[in-house]
């Protein structure tokens, strides 16, 4: 069957895919999924998410259309990164079997690094999605060590890309090896699906733990969410600090990481243990209920590791306020509005973060108004539709070499 002429064969080279968890790893699958649908024949090279010495090659059927995403064998992992030997000879046999017309690098992911190697590679127009920069502020001194060793190839691939997608606005303004390079960027906003559709028009039972038995909601309660990996830059033991200067906010925790039983440790110090619920690892499913039954949903972020927050689109779908801190050069407080799509409280704050919680728990209108704002410019600009129209938009300005 022949294919439009606008039509562009894409290969994505990437860190991880579904069923690994992760923001990035879910817009990649949702963004190939988008792009199918608009005349962009997209694959993709990741990494195998557990230790193996076999690769796999899969194709998944969406919407009547196969993507083949192929995932390297994961030898061992360093610094979290994953070293596989089979990595290069996988890209050069892609690239010589399927004939793409655009290589489209997600970074940061050293694997990617194998196509400045490859001359079947360094032949097509590179499309760089810069996801976040490598290093920050607060970056371990090991990572620093190894970035003396990473800085010169991140360059060269900068360099050699036609052009490199960011974000958000912030972002790009505040990275450092993105301003060597500042007419190749542009940017263009993740996105996630809807998969709340109107929450004014749900038939769910679900009634927010801050509501009455009308579904009226009620001032002086408050049903906080916070998803995320519990480590060091997410900002949780700011949350639970926060929350130990008020009276009446409840508190959900999903996630899993490092950091989980200092947590809960904290949590119950602060004598917490009533008002703050430790979930764990939750499926979307499990997710989405805590999120339609809270009030809002508060990301204390510390670093500008906490590039875009896609949790964030994921509580403006589903029309909920969002609280988040004013980390300088993240994407947060870009996507969430002070005072319009939600409140932002200064970083490290936790008398802010207080006041910030405390004013949606009085206020239960204003929580209502903020999360009702979100969902408008969720659904004008931050969907995967939007996202992936970018996306082609940028692959069709491509000069191709074939």
């Amino acid at each position: 069957m022949s294919t439009p002429a606008t039509a562009k064969k894409v290969l994505h080279v990437g860190k991880y895919f579904p069923p690994h968890a992760g923001g990035m790893e879910t817009y990649l699958h949702d963004l190939m999924r988008a792009l199918a649908t608009m005349d962009i024949t997209p694959s993709a090279l990741v990494h195998r998410s557990q230790i193996s010495l076999h690769s796999s090659e899969e194709l998944l059927s969406t919407g009547g259309t196969a993507l083949r995403i192929v995932r390297a064998a994961t030898w061992c992992r360093l610094l979290f990164t994953p070293i596989s030997l089979t990595f290069p000879w996988l890209l050069h046999r892609l690239i010589k079997r399927d004939q793409p017309d655009i290589l489209h690098l997600h970074l940061p992911n050293p694997s990617a690094f194998w196509a400045l190697a490859l001359p079947s590679a360094r032949r097509l127009p590179w499309v760089i999605h810069w996801q976040s920069d490598v290093l920050t502020n607060k970056s371990h001194w090991l990572l620093r060590l190894a970035y003396r060793f990473y800085s010169p190839l991140e360059s060269a691939l900068l360099n050699k890309a036609a052009r490199v997608v960011v974000s958000s606005p912030p972002y790009l303004a505040a990275s450092r090896p993105l301003a060597k390079i500042p007419d190749k960027c542009v940017v263009i906003p993740l996105g996630i699906n809807d998969r709340f559709g109107d929450p004014t028009h749900n038939d769910s039972t679900v009634t927010p733990a801050g509501t009455d038995k009308t579904g009226a909601a009620t001032a002086g309660n408050l049903s906080v969410l916070a998803i995320g990996r519990m480590t060091h830059y997410k900002g949780f033991d700011i949350l639970l600090r926060a929350m130990a200067q008020t009276e009446g906010i409840t508190l959900d925790l999903v996630g899993h990481g490092e950091l989980t039983r200092s947590l809960e440790r904290l949590a119950d110090s602060l004598n917490l243990a009533a008002r703050a619920r430790f979930h764990g690892l939750l499926d979307e499913k499990a997710k989405d209920t805590l999120l339609s039954r809270c009030d809002c949903l508060c990301l204390p972020s510390t670093d500008r590791t906490e590039s875009f927050g896609m949790v964030l689109l994921e509580a403006m779908s589903a029309a909920k306020a969002c609280v988040v801190s004013d980390v300088e050069g993240s994407g947060m407080s870009w996507l969430v509005e002070d005072g319009k799509t939600g409140l932002v409280a200064p970083t490290h704050d936790i008398n802010g973060l207080a006041e910030a919680l405390c004013l949606l728990r009085d206020d239960p209108e204003l929580a209502a108004t903020l999360g009702q704002n979100g969902r408008q410019k969720f659904l004008a600009a931050l969907t995967i539709e939007a996202s992936a129209e970018g996306i082609r938009d940028l692959y069709h300005k491509l000069p191709l070499t074939r």
